[in-house]
């Protein structure tokens, strides 16, 4: 399965990004680009990227040729046919930012389904997203392999975790300093038979293991749009035939 977009979190500050249009639908990406601390441009900029918020339709036609023709990437309000890249709500714990988008498609969407997370993501998200850079130090003195550190963190991160995002009150110096953090180590390995090529059709917990699989050993008739669940940096192995009949996985966890 092909992503429509391929969502990127680019940093702004300092950098001119031109704004064309007036109006409230210009005014709103005007307070966007500011509060990322760019610089509101006109058309002559060097930029680049660009954000045409006319209404008239020709005028913003033409002005979004003008812009591609100099290499632009442009963003046409209302207008995702002309869009290179589009501007997703935004739910923001800083350093945390969770992107919501549809391509253009429908920004009311987006914006309902920013304003449900927004009641259901804490407020600490951000202070455990600084604990956790500040510790880089003290997770690579305790956890000296890779591998191992990542598992750690992730059983730690888990729902019900000690470290869990939603949870109550997680604490990076205590779960450091805790004499079980290395414990629990295990390797799963789990094979998954699919009812089809589908990926609406898998089960919850298929889902949930190819979300977490470190391999995935597959049938070559298996198609992307389901090995595409599994993590961008999951292993992914194609098994002969005659090992593993079609439409099948196995997938290996270590937690």
């Amino acid at each position: 399965m092909t992503l429509h977009s391929l969502p990127l979190f680019m940093r702004l500050a300092g950098r001119a990004v031109i704004l064309l249009g007036e109006g409230e639908p210009a005014d709103a990406k005007r307070r966007l680009l500011e509060r990322a601390g760019a610089i509101v441009s006109g058309e002559d900029a060097a930029a680049a990227l660009a954000i045409v918020a006319i209404e008239e339709e020709g005028e913003a036609v033409a002005a979004v040729a003008r812009l591609k023709a100099r290499g632009v990437l442009v963003n046409a309000v209302d207008r995702p046919a002309l869009c290179d890249f589009t501007l997703p709500a935004i739910v923001d714990r800083a350093p945390v930012l969770v992107a919501i988008g549809t391509g253009g498609v429908s920004a009311g969407l987006a914006a309902a389904l920013r304003q449900r997370l927004e009641t259901q993501l804490p407020a600490t998200l951000g202070r455990l997203a600084d604990a956790l850079f500040a510790a880089r130090g003290a997770m690579r003195e305790r956890f000296p392999d890779g591998a191992e550190r990542r598992r750690a963190l992730g059983r730690a991160l888990v729902q019900g975790g000690v470290l869990d995002p939603l949870g109550p009150s997680p604490d990076v110096d205590s779960w450091l300093g805790a004499e079980d953090a290395r414990s629990g180590a295990t390797v799963e390995v789990e094979r998954i038979v699919l009812a089809s090529g589908d990926p609406d059709d898998l089960t919850l917990r298929q889902a949930r293991l190819l979300a977490n699989a470190d391999r995935v050993v597959h049938a070559a008739d298996v198609p992307r749009a389901i090995l595409d669940r599994a993590r961008a940096d999951a292993a992914r192995l194609t098994a002969l035939r005659q090992d593993m009949p079609g439409l099948t996985l196995v997938v290996t966890i270590a937690r």
